[in-house]
């Protein structure tokens, strides 16, 4: 169960992320609020999968998630540029991510 809320909590970093670069400051409600409710529930799904998971692979994986949610999110909607070495590095975090839960 903790690995499962570990990656819905990685998948809402990716989203609070996206929510805090649209919220242009904070001066853009909906957005704002989008981040405010996203990143406390992904800490929350963060602080309960560290009681059963060591918190050094529960960070790395919540971040490696949200990173590549992130980053693919903003290349598909045209925000950031598509290249094939970005690809390459984002399946590279994705296989330490698979690495990290297979060695656990």
């Amino acid at each position: 169960m903790a690995w499962i809320v570990l990656v819905v909590s990685g998948v809402l970093e990716a989203v609070w992320a996206t929510a805090l670069g649209r919220s242009e400051g904070f001066s853009r409600l909906g957005p704002s609020i989008t981040f405010g409710v996203a990143i406390v529930l992904s800490m929350i799904g963060l602080a309960y999968a560290m009681r059963s998971l060591p918190v050094g692979t529960s960070y790395a994986v919540w971040v490696g998630i949200g990173a590549v949610l992130t980053v693919a999110y903003a290349m598909a909607t045209g925000d950031e540029s598509i290249s094939a070495l970005k690809i390459v590095f984002l399946v590279a975090i994705v296989g330490g991510v698979v690495g990290l839960k297979l060695v656990h």
